[in-house]
């Protein structure tokens, strides 16, 4: 190529750039290829779409560990079970109850007034024998408020508690039927009616009555019959809902971790999805919440008013379901405390001042304990050098302990957060930094030009 064709191609290399400049750049054609943009795009939504289902199954994650663990189980589910026993409010409804059974069964008038018959046929005089009618009223009411007496403080004393306990483990098996929808037992559904036989309770109630010289128990029937406790047409659906988390049991929550775990894995950016999905979990455990508020108002709105008060039915609801909320606040606040570590190990102003304030504060302690004389020599410089390994491994460990924990409260999770918390601070404040060991150990090797 000669010297006068090099110049002309120049020269129509630098019109062509001139004529770019004057018209803007070639616009892109909707055919080409931008496979980092694509990717970027589809990491995004996929990680929306994992994160999103994380948090819409935890909530029924953990009602369905409650329901397998709490419900299904027998030891578990005596447990629940077994305060309410001790429960004022539930005491007097079931003495209420009882007494009122005792009463309908045995006919103290009648039995009054055929002694006082009896009595006074045997010769009294006619003065005697009136007043002794007039005593008939006080006698009956005096007879009542005994069996009543008697009642109560049968339901008070430690011997309930034990009966409360075996009738319960006796039911249990009859609850879970009810909940899977089988019939048959003291607990009953049909017709979107549940219903409650006292037969068990006052036969168990009428002997102990006869053993302590009460002998007009004796005269108690057997009784069978049943009390409506729920009239609702949310039976049927309790039951098959029941029935779906049963099944799922322990797995539900482990695919909700697994797509959350998914959801920051695919992300472009782990730390910010990690923060937006523990909002999200703390916000499902927030509407959990709200929806056992609402379920225990409409509990309460299906109790027939003639059976139970409900105040009553409150103390139970509340007994059965507080495992339930315990568990739903433990993750709450976990999902809170790792927004909060997602947050401030971030780049915002705020952040970093945190960490640099920290940083300088730990430092600030290991230079004053060095000069101590308290130096941690090579283990400072290995904790230094493995330092990330150990912060996750402390992480891992605090995560694997909530994890195989039976029932986390708040305060626990709590308590296990500052652990790990005060790990972290004292592998940084171990780790001596290259420069500071230098520095305490005399002048290292110079560094190459």
């Amino acid at each position: 190529m000669t010297d006068e064709d090099e110049v002309r191609r120049l020269r129509e290399r630098v019109a062509q750039l001139e004529l770019e400049l004057a018209t803007g750049p070639r616009p892109r054609t909707q055919d080409s290829p931008q496979p980092r943009e694509r990717r970027v795009i589809w990491r995004t939504v996929a990680s929306a779409i994992l994160i999103t289902l994380a948090c819409l199954l935890a909530p029924l994650s953990a009602t369905a560990v409650w329901a397998s663990r709490q419900v299904s189980d027998t030891d578990q589910y005596l447990k629940t079970v077994a305060p309410l026993a001790d429960d004022p409010s539930v005491q007097t409804t079931i003495s209420d109850a009882v007494t009122n059974e005792i009463l309908a069964a045995i006919d103290i008038e009648g039995i009054t007034d055929e002694a006082l018959n009896a009595i006074s046929q045997q010769g009294l005089p006619p003065r005697v024998a009136a007043n002794l009618q007039a005593l008939s009223g006080p006698l009956v009411s005096g007879v009542q408020s005994f069996i009543r007496d008697q009642v109560a403080n049968f339901v008070a004393s430690p011997d309930f508690a034990a009966v409360w306990r075996q009738a319960n483990e006796t039911a249990h098996s009859e609850l879970v039927n009810l909940l899977e929808g089988n019939q048959g037992g003291a607990l009953s559904a049909q017709n979107d009616t549940v219903t409650l036989n006292l037969a068990p309770i006052i036969a168990q109630v009428k002997e102990r009555l006869v053993a302590r010289g009460f002998g007009v128990a004796e005269n108690i029937p057997v009784v069978n019959k049943s009390i409506v406790l729920v009239q609702s047409d949310g039976v049927t659906k309790a039951q098959g809902f029941y029935r779906l988390l049963n099944t799922l049991g322990v797995w539900l929550p482990i695919i909700c971790l697994l797509l959350f775990a998914a959801g920051v894995y695919v992300a472009r950016n782990h730390r910010r999805a990690l923060l937006i999905g523990a909002l999200g979990f703390a916000g499902s455990m927030l509407a959990l919440g709200v929806g056992l508020a609402l379920g225990r108002a409409l509990y309460l709105n299906a109790l027939p008013s003639d059976v139970i008060s409900r105040e009553t039915g409150g103390v139970v609801f509340d007994t059965i379901v507080r495992y339930l909320r315990y568990s739903l606040r433990a993750v709450g606040v976990l999902a809170l405390i790792v927004a909060f570590a997602a947050f401030f190990t971030g780049p915002s102003v705020s952040a970093v001042k945190t960490r640099a304030g920290l940083t300088r504060g730990i430092g600030a302690l290991r230079g004053n304990a060095e000069s101590a004389g308290l130096n941690t020599g090579r283990f400072g410089a290995w904790t230094f050098a493995h330092k990330r390994m150990l912060l996750i491994a402390s992480i891992i460990g605090g995560a694997l302990v909530l994890t195989f924990w039976s029932q986390p409260t708040v305060s626990v999770v709590v308590v296990i957060a500052v652990i790990v918390l005060f790990l972290i601070a004292v592998i940084e404040f171990l780790g001596r930094p290259p420069a500071a060991a230098s520095v305490a150990g005399g002048p290292g090797p110079s560094a190459p030009a």
